[in-house]
């Protein structure tokens, strides 16, 4: 009797080299890089019709399911890491989640952040790994290199012809020469992240490489499936990935040949590759004039940009940061991300447009002692009865019509009407209306952190 398929895709990645656009609070996985579709939601679809959408399951990070992730994750069930803790225990949490509720499925084990172009060829090379899980090997997906490419790890697979040739060895990130002399002998592949296996076998696998995590995991034991104790006891988990911690060592590895049109979108230089360019090889999106320019990408989210004669950059505009990177040179943006994170700075953290799941705000200005925002509630949204021990807010409507309740009492305001929150007093703001309601809030105190917050009550259980 064939085994239940559940996909497990890991949505836990933070995305620092395709900054400005992705954020700690909104990393790549969850944006709309490649199409319509957020590189989430274009993994799970392709999964179909091999696993059910109700057969997924997302992990991911708290931080994200009760942020600006909200609503992209909301028609999935999740796990939610309380912490980074890389792929070993994201994997062993999933696996152990399963079994705690008396289930030993075969895992497709998915990044949620690849591109793949070639689904029919993607859904071959699956159903051949699901069938090798059956029978208890583990099974990765080895993409065929089309370069000497440096950004990959490598894994050399037997050379006999076989369909599902068995895994040799690993090689972290090779530099150029070697990454050359991999592809002339032969047997090499791109390490593509992706897995598949019977939850009892990588718990099996885990145990015999990876003790400590082993043993927290029988300590949660049939608990995977209490988000409290997850909370509780994840942190203690080594920070390892899969790869290193276990399938190094595993003896019962083989891999799937995989020519799918693979990206893992990895930097913008791996975005330019992959994108819908012109006859110049330039990929333009958004507000953009460019003249006499080549290999270029260019991607503007509000302002204006202008590109003249320029050749081999990529030029990212958002409303709070600019990113220009020399073709060659993306994979190093990350460290912008670890300057402006040393500095404290929120362009690392969060876009000055927050997403939540009653609407949105904007950060219009702000300063010492002040801060002004734009917020918009989406009909039938509501914000969480709150209050806050640092600031004092005043709200104008300029649009549509608020329903606010202020320590047990409720009023209605529209057009040009204000009211004022007081620091400490219990409030919420409602659109109870068929239109979108605007209003501009100024906070004043000493501290204007979005931690400075106390919820009593919210709609959307954050």
């Amino acid at each position: 009797m064939s085994s239940p398929i559940k996909a497990v895709i890991l949505a836990g990645g933070s995305g620092t080299r395709l900054w400005p656009m992705s954020r700690q609070q909104m990393p790549k996985q969850f944006l709309c890089l490649d199409g319509d579709k957020s590189l989430l939601e274009s993994t799970v679809a392709r999964l179909s019709p091999i696993v059910a959408r109700e057969n997924v399951l997302i992990v991911t990070s708290e931080s994200s399911a009760k942020g600006e992730a909200f609503l992209p994750l909301a028609p999935y069930e999740k796990l939610l890491e309380p912490c980074a803790r890389n792929t070993a225990p994201a994997i062993a949490l999933a696996a152990t989640h399963f079994l705690a509720r008396n289930e030993d499925p075969v895992m497709v084990v998915l990044p949620a952040d690849h591109v793949i172009r070639d689904v029919p060829a993607f859904h071959a090379c699956l159903r051949l790994a699901i069938e090798a899980a059956e029978e208890g090997k583990l099974v990765t997906f080895g993409i065929q290199p089309t370069g000497p490419e440096t950004g990959f790890g490598y894994i050399k697979a037997t050379v006999n012809g076989e369909t599902l040739p068995k895994v040799e060895r690993f090689k972290e990130k090779p530099d150029a020469a070697t990454a050359a002399a991999f592809l002339a002998e032969g047997g090499w592949y791109w390490n593509s992240g992706m897995f598949v296996w019977k939850a009892s076998a990588i718990m099996k696998a885990i145990e015999a490489t990876l003790p400590e995590l082993s043993s927290l995991m029988a300590r949660l034991g049939d608990a995977a499936v209490d988000a409290e104790a997850v909370h509780r006891l994840f942190p203690e988990c080594p920070s390892i990935s899969i790869d290193h911690g276990v399938l190094e060592k595993a003896k019962n590895l083989y891999l799937v040949p995989a020519r799918i049109g693979w990206s893992d979108v990895g930097s913008w230089d791996a975005l330019h590759e992959i994108a819908e360019k012109d006859a110049q090889g330039n990929s333009i999106q958004g507000n953009v004039l460019a003249f006499d320019c080549r290999d270029t990408l260019v991607r503007a989210s509000k302002r204006v940009v202008a590109a003249v004669g320029v050749e081999g950059v990529s030029v990212i505009e958002t409303p709070d940061a600019v990113l220009v990177a020399g073709r060659g040179a993306s994979q190093d943006v990350k460290k912008v991300v670890e300057a402006l994170a040393a500095r404290s700075a929120q362009e690392a953290v969060v876009h000055v447009t927050v997403r939540r799941p009653w609407g949105a705000y904007t950060v219009l200005e702000e300063g010492p002692g002040f801060k002004i925002k734009r917020i918009e509630v989406s009909p039938g949204g509501r914000l969480s009865l709150q209050s806050h021990e640092k600031r004092s807010e005043h709200w104008v409507v300029v649009a549509g019509e608020a329903t606010v309740s202020l320590n047990g009492e409720t009023r209605t305001f529209g057009v040009n009407e204000s009211t004022f929150v007081p620091v400490g007093t219990k409030h919420r703001l409602e659109n109870r209306g068929t239109e979108p309601l605007h209003i501009i809030e100024v906070q004043v105190g000493p501290y204007l952190g979005e931690d400075d917050i106390q919820r009593y009550d919210d709609h959307y259980g954050r």
